[in-house]
């Protein structure tokens, strides 16, 4: 049987759709995808069995609405398998992944931001992440031989069908009679979700897990803002997250909370948070500021898994509601975290400032660079792929560097430790924190303010009565291709990347000789490197392309000082078959980034015709 899946370490993505139009808002899928779904539940029960005596397993879904077909069927193999399932129902994917850690592991049906005919399926153990590459591997092996074996498929379709048991398990009617009674438990399971992602979230936004302290932080908050009002709106847009904690941490937090589009499964535009679809966002804050509510200064839409979420925030200036692009959202998360690190170490005496390190994906903008560095903080690159910086995260702890914050600038957001997944309230509350936490006297000692933390940093004049607007005017400036934008997506013919590659470098190393007289001339620009990016692990001074493979390829183009001036990057993608490209020049200079992307794309598509 084939089964089409695109099978990253981020997630197993198909179109579900049983009309298969990835646009098709259907429940239904085929019979084949039931199977498939099966499939897949047993190929991750096997694997648990082995790892965990008696395991416990996590089931849960976005609101798509294929995904509660899947789910059925994974249902039923993995109760067929004698393993004890919590399912919730609709959950969202850090709430999941929280709730996860009582558990021995999760599965989750969802499809991120893909169009509303796709779903997929994360799998993760008790340590709040998705599976690594190398544990994923072993999953899709094992998934691609039962595929292959028309034994297994039949074996998969009799459970199903009639539920019957799998093999050295249970009984046909102990499992009908667990199946039962995991859906009669599925309220509670609900419940103990939300409890569970509550206290994690609390731990996760004010860096400590003593009770206590959280609630300083909880306090301050709520202190702040009841002199100083602060509104929230969010466009949930049928997601996950209507179902689950926003408007309770926010309440406890003093925040107002005003939501649109909060009916589960009720998706009423593109699930992609880019600024195209922030609107809805933009367009009710701007009805709310009108309407007299003062307060509504920020605002945000989650993906239908309710992971990740970009931002809308109020423009005094403009005196209009404004969509923050992706990258920006990263570093002024960045630039939060850190300068609360160092906030914490003048508030306690700590050392939670000490080997500060950040991890991004390859492609976030150098303007990272430029807030870690005003830090004292290491920056490490990884290859695209939620897990690959999380791994890398991980990797640098292990190595003794403190690892706050990491995530992927290209898509926006960040995962703030010790979470492993992005999380919107945790983009929020760095914003929120960063708003509310000024300058302030404790103990008759006085207390810097995150912002002031920062213009410290950069040696800027300070001002304690600032909006969000002042911090977003002090990141470094730089113009960067939007990953939704058509110019950011090519369509390639050749499926061997690391030929593709090859190819890429010969015509590179040819149009280099013939341009860079141009490129010095016109953009400073006087040499290059090339560094790949495969999973973890970053390669500097690359010079076959070809071994890059299907990982991540940036050429960096430098200045007379040999410092950074801009960068091209391609890499096709885990999760669709595309093939990604992006730009990213300091200063702001759309000319210059239009051309030189424009170069890249020429030279991919020659590249992809040899």
């Amino acid at each position: 049987m084939e089964h089409n899946m695109i099978t990253s370490a981020s997630g197993w993505r198909k179109v579900f759709a049983i009309s298969g139009d990835e646009n098709d808002n259907t429940s239904q899928i085929s019979e084949n995808d039931s199977i498939l779904s099966g499939i897949a539940a047993e190929v991750f029960a096997d694997y648990i069995i082995e790892k965990k005596a008696s395991p416990v397993v996590i089931l849960g879904q976005d609101t798509r609405p294929t995904g509660r077909a899947i789910c059925q069927a994974m249902l039923k193999v993995l109760v067929a398998k004698n393993i004890r399932v919590n399912y919730p129902g609709i959950i969202a994917a850090p709430e999941i992944m929280a709730y996860g850690k009582s558990a021995s592991g999760f599965i989750y049906i969802s499809a991120s931001h893909n169009p509303i005919g796709h779903n997929g399926i994360k799998f993760g153990l008790d340590d709040g992440g998705v599976l690594n590459g190398t544990e994923n591997a072993k999953l899709v092996k094992a998934l691609n031989e039962k595929c292959a074996s028309p034994s297994e498929i039949e074996r998969i379709k009799a459970i199903l069908s009639e539920h019957k048991s799998a093999k050295n398990a249970n009984s046909p009617e102990e499992a009908r009679d667990q199946a039962n009674e995991v859906i009669a438990r599925s309220q509670k399971s609900k419940v103990d979700a939300k409890s569970a992602y509550m206290a994690f979230s609390k731990e996760v936004i004010s860096a400590t897990g003593d009770k206590a302290g959280q609630e300083v932080l909880f306090s301050k908050i709520k202190q702040s803002i009841s002199e100083n009002p602060l509104g929230i709106i969010a466009d949930m847009n049928g997601s996950a997250r209507t179902l689950s904690i926003d408007k309770t941490v926010f309440k406890d937090a003093g925040i107002s909370y005003y939501g649109i589009n909060d009916e589960p499964g009720r998706i009423v535009h593109a699930i992609i948070p880019e600024p195209e679809n922030l609107v809805w966002a933009a367009s009710e804050m701007e009805r709310l500021q009108k309407e007299g509510h003062s307060e509504v200064k920020l605002g945000y839409m989650p993906d239908c898994d309710g992971d990740r979420g970009n931002i809308v925030f109020w423009n005094e200036k403009t005196g209009k509601a404004e969509v923050l692009k992706a990258q920006e959202v990263f570093a002024l998360s960045v630039l939060s975290e850190l300068s609360y690190m160092k906030y914490l170490d003048e508030v306690s005496g700590s050392n939670y400032g000490k080997n500060l390190a950040v991890a991004a994906n390859c492609p976030t903008s150098m303007r990272i660079d430029e807030v870690t560095k005003a830090f004292g903080a290491s920056l490490f690159r990884a290859e695209v792929g939620e897990a690959n910086v999380v791994n890398l995260a991980r990797k640098k702890r292990d190595e003794g560097f403190t690892v706050r914050i990491l995530g992927e600038g290209s898509n926006g957001g960040n995962i703030t430790h010790p979470a492993a997944v992005r999380d919107p309230l945790n983009t929020i509350f760095a914003l929120v924190k960063l708003l509310v936490l000024r300058d302030s006297e404790e103990g008759g000692k006085k207390i810097k303010g995150l912002f002031h933390i920062w213009c410290d940093s950069q040696n800027l004049p300070y001002n304690n009565d600032f909006t969000l607007l002042d911090v977003i005017e002090t990141l470094p400036v730089y113009t960067t291709t939007g990953v939704a934008e058509e110019r950011a997506i090519l369509k390639i013919k050749t499926t061997d990347h690391s030929v593709l590659k090859a190819n890429f470098q010969k015509i590179f190393e040819e149009e280099w000789n013939c341009k860079k007289s141009q490129l010095s001339s016109k953009y400073g620009i006087e040499a290059y490197e090339a560094i790949g990016t495969n999973g973890t692990e970053e390669n500097r001074k690359l010079t076959d392309y070809s071994k890059n493979g299907k990982g991540g390829l940036k050429i960096l183009f430098t200045g007379k000082d040999k410092l950074p001036l801009a960068y091209i990057w391609m890499r096709g993608s885990g999760t669709e078959p595309v093939f990604r490209v992006l730009c990213d020049v300091k200063g702001n200079n759309s000319a210059e980034e239009h051309e030189l992307l424009d170069w890249e794309r020429s030279m991919i598509l020659k590249a992809d015709n040899l």
